[in-house]
């Protein structure tokens, strides 16, 4: 009964903050999509990389313009993991980002170190019981994180482009806080994964706050056995991410900034030993971004781990 209660607790959740946000679908300076974990009894290190893409200065309709800018974002980011015992989990990312824009007129990039994170988990439970003579396992991880302004803002950017959304920076400037939680059920072999992350911005010393962000994901799964040492995991499943405006000397709201879009996602999680690999596509199935004047593409990610 104690379980049920936890679990309903989880999606009223999910369901009470999707009313509120992440930047622009996560591109430019927060991106906080987790997607399926890889299996570790202790700690883990890995390589993430993310390819995002933007479109900005569209007219009504979508219609271009040679105002129209195509931006690129990728980060090559460390990430790793480590449970404290069999309650605490700590999980920490520390992103290298590259940043590109182009139009007819002007042309930009902009390299260098992101903000990093740190989250905290705690294990509400983790059961293993049999249904029919079936294994069910059930896992549920609540917690918090900071991210810290390590990543480098450039005002001037907001002050001279002040119709574009304020996304091409390596950094918020802020001190932003998350909420978090993950839940996993298994029977057997097929699974469902959902994660959700609700990121509370705070204003920065240049008296700009982004909006605040959230994000979800739910992801089915079936885990695929290859001899004896190998794993595979093919899955599918949906991302929402929604966005508050942004803010500017703590009254103006921010007109190209929020919105909400929805993806379909794809990917293929393997492990072998110690070492896993995954491969993640996002297709944007809809969206609606700073009233229509940014529209986002597909997105992709791929990443790789070792367990100590």
């Amino acid at each position: 009964m104690m379980m049920k209660k936890y679990i309903l607790l989880l999606f009223i959740c999910l369901n009470g903050l999707s009313t509120f946000a992440c930047d622009i679908c996560g591109c430019g300076v927060g991106s906080y999509y987790l997607g399926i974990l890889p299996e570790f009894n202790k700690r883990f290190i890995g390589l993430r990389y993310q390819h995002k893409t933007l479109r900005t200065h569209l007219g009504p309709g979508g219609k271009t313009s040679y105002l129209t800018t195509d931006e690129t974002y990728q980060s090559a980011e460390l990430w790793g993991g480590w449970n404290l015992g069999s309650k605490f989990r700590i999980l920490y990312f520390v992103p290298y980002n590259f940043n590109e824009r182009n139009s007819i007129e002007t042309s930009g990039r902009k390299n260098g170190l992101g903000d990093i994170a740190l989250m905290g988990y705690y294990n509400v439970f983790n059961s293993r019981n049999t249904l029919k003579d079936q294994l069910l396992v059930q896992s549920l991880w609540i917690g918090a994180g900071v991210k810290v302004p390590s990543g480098k803002y450039e005002p001037r950017d907001r002050e001279v482009l002040t119709e574009s959304p304020n996304n091409f920076q390596l950094g918020t400037a802020s001190t932003d806080f998350t909420l978090n939680a993950t839940y996993d059920i298994r029977l057997m072999d097929f699974g469902v994964n959902v994660n959700t992350n609700y990121k509370i911005n705070t204003n920065n010393k240049y008296d700009y706050r982004y909006g605040n962000k959230f994000t979800t994901n739910a992801l089915a799964y079936y885990k695929i056995r290859v001899a004896k040492m190998m794993t595979i995991a093919p899955n599918a499943g949906i991302l929402y991410e929604t966005s508050q405006k942004d803010v500017e000397n703590k009254k103006f709201a921010v007109d190209v900034s929020g919105g909400h879009s929805l993806a379909v996602l794809t990917g293929l999680e393997a492990n072998l030993s110690r070492f896993s690999f995954g491969i993640n596509y996002q297709a944007i199935a809809s969206q609606n971004l700073a009233g229509g004047s940014v529209k986002a593409g597909n997105r992709f990610m791929v990443h790789t781990s070792m367990a100590f």
